[in-house]
């Protein structure tokens, strides 16, 4: 009897403990919360959604040739019809054109680890440098081969400084209202809306505000953050989860309204994008998405 008595002890320990494991496992990834997200998906879009739903992958996993350095971070420029990103062991700008080929590299003078760029007016861009948590304004025309960090405005917000090297991997812009978003990856994932940089009149400099919403953040059922992207006329965010395989669409207040999948057999992917690192938006409702090693994609909304 006392045998008896002891296994069911020890059964009912183990259960307890895997209960415990899976319920630690399910926060850790935010199971639950994502499944409860796809549970209360609707079928049709909701007004004013990009509706991430819709898309498919229309360029699969293309080899960005001519670099020998991964890339990071992706903007859009709509003057120039191409694409910027950084790379980061030997700093670089690269201009791509939209399907996916090198124009040029400028040589990033001063930046110690850039993993971040945004398109934030015509021939000005900010790049944000992850471990020092800078953010630096920098000015290109046609003919720029160089830049110095010296030479733009920077502003350094020093926000969770105890985690440096899981510092600023995204950037997104609000053209309209001048406000940049700043995406920390993890421990503790963070969106900050900064107001007032860069500042376009040297001679009357706008009041640096930083909005911190955590509660918003406390959301987000993605591990990390390793790219932003504002939607103009909806408001809307695009915040891509490289451990989550996974592009979520927030609504103005946060919310999850729809999601695109990374992983292999959804979205029309052949395979798993390997490391998402960076996404941009066009005016027609394109998606290029960059992963290392130096992989590109595009998607596009399905024919109706």
């Amino acid at each position: 009897m006392r045998r008896l008595f002891s296994f069911k002890a020890i059964l009912l320990s183990l259960l307890l403990i895997a209960a415990l494991l899976l319920a630690v496992w399910g926060q850790e990834l935010r199971v639950f919360e994502r499944a409860w997200f796809n549970l209360q998906q609707p079928d049709d879009a909701p007004a004013n959604a990009l509706w991430l739903d819709g898309y498919q992958v229309t360029r699969d996993a293309q080899v960005i040739e001519g670099l020998d350095d991964d890339v990071s971070a992706l903007a859009y420029d709509p003057l120039r019809k191409s694409l910027f990103t950084v790379t980061n062991q030997k700093p670089r700008l690269i201009e791509l054109s939209l399907d996916g080929k090198v124009l040029r590299e400028i040589e990033l003078v001063g930046f110690g680890d850039p993993e971040a760029v945004e398109y934030v007016a015509p021939g000005i861009f900010v790049i944000a440098d992850e471990r020092p948590q800078r953010l630096v304004e920098v000015r290109i025309d046609d003919a720029t081969t160089r830049v110095d960090a010296a030479d733009g405005q920077q502003l350094s917000l020093g926000l969770e400084m105890e985690a440096k090297n899981k510092g600023f991997e995204g950037l997104a812009y609000d053209l309209a209202g001048k406000r940049l978003f700043v995406a920390k990856e993890r421990d503790p994932l963070r969106i900050y809306e900064v107001q007032g940089f860069p500042h376009f009149d040297p001679h009357s400099p706008s009041a640096i505000r930083i909005i911190d919403d955590r509660e918003r953040d406390a959301g987000l059922f993605v591990r990390d953050l390793s790219s932003l992207q504002y939607v103009a006329g909806s408001g809307h965010l695009l915040a891509l989860s490289d451990d989550s395989r996974l592009l979520v669409e927030l609504d103005t207040q946060g919310k999850a309204v729809s999601s695109l999948s990374l992983i292999g057999g959804q979205q029309g992917l052949k395979e798993s994008v390997p490391q998402a690192e960076g996404i941009a938006l066009d005016e027609n409702g394109v998606i290029y998405l960059i992963s290392e090693p130096n992989l590109f994609y595009t998607f596009s909304k399905k024919a109706e």
